[in-house]
């Protein structure tokens, strides 16, 4: 079958294309493909199938390099948007996932927005194990009296995240304290963890250890739920830059009908065919 590795911002992307031979992945089979010296190498897999729903183009199974199975990647339905796209020689397309539909549209070369559907706020749905207001979450990190960070966002675009926010986050501890976590009992299916710093009221600077997947160079979610947790702060504006390792996201959460958009660059890194069984 066909696939294709790309990118978004540097978050590597594998799209694998079974529509016209549909295939079931597990675990293992997925962390094999994720090995860069045996496999293609990604952080994340867009496994392609028919559509469900007959508003959608395409069906969307998201997989982590760690083997399991997600709902939301916001870099990878921008891959598979500007693919779907090239196929069908049309400037939009809805894609299906597990969270839902998603509409994408193209906004210039090798650039896609994508609607990322409304930010689930409610302790129980996003999940956590505990009742807590989500602006603020009781939670930190290091002594009772001086923690090093404390009192995160929490936020679920269709996977869980939660946003810490940092003065520096080029110094913030993403590799030492994400793991933690991302397994702590608060999170029943884990966390994405991410390190916000609040540059200017349009503009933050984020690093996100992704869950199943680690320290990326971008991660789309995770720059949509560090703007919502911003704004539920006060700490920005609901249109905001967002900046990565591997470049720079655009966020808006619209005040009409609660949506979050996210606009970035694609790239194309080589196309192929892999044997499937």
């Amino acid at each position: 079958m066909k696939f294709a590795k790309m990118n978004g911002l540097g978050n590597e992307i594998a799209v694998l294309d079974a529509r016209e031979r549909p295939v079931t992945l597990n675990a293992s089979a997925v962390e094999a493909l994720a090995s860069a010296g045996k496999g293609i190498g990604f952080d994340q897999l867009m496994l392609l199938l028919p559509p469900k729903n007959p508003m959608a183009d395409v069906y969307t199974e998201i997989w982590n390099a760690d083997g399991s199975k997600v709902a939301a990647c916001g870099n990878g339905s921008r891959c598979v948007a500007w693919y779907v796209m090239r196929e069908m020689n049309r400037e939009n397309v809805v894609i299906e996932t597990e969270a839902g539909l998603l509409g994408a549209v193209s906004v210039g070369q090798n650039r896609i927005s994508v609607d990322m559907g409304e930010p689930i706020l409610d302790w129980e749905l996003i999940p956590m194990a505990e009742r807590m207001d989500t602006i603020r979450i009781e939670l930190q990190v290091g002594p009772i009296d001086d923690p090093i960070l404390h009192g995160p966002g929490v936020v679920s675009m269709g996977n869980p995240h939660c946003v810490f926010f940092v003065q520096d986050a080029e110094l913030a501890p993403v590799e030492a304290v994400g793991p933690m976590i991302e397994y702590h009992p608060l999170f029943p299916e884990r966390t994405n963890v991410g390190f916000a710093e609040i540059v200017a009221r349009d503009h933050i600077r984020l690093r996100v250890w992704e869950r199943g997947a680690g320290l990326t160079k971008a991660c789309g979610t995770g720059a949509c739920a560090a703007l919502v947790a911003a704004v539920r702060r006060r700490l920005c504006d609901r249109v905001a830059k967002v900046q990565v390792d591997g470049g720079m996201l655009e966020i808006e959460w619209r005040e009409s009908d609660n949506h979050v958009i996210m606009t970035g660059a694609v790239a194309l890194e080589t196309e192929g065919t892999i044997r499937g069984n």
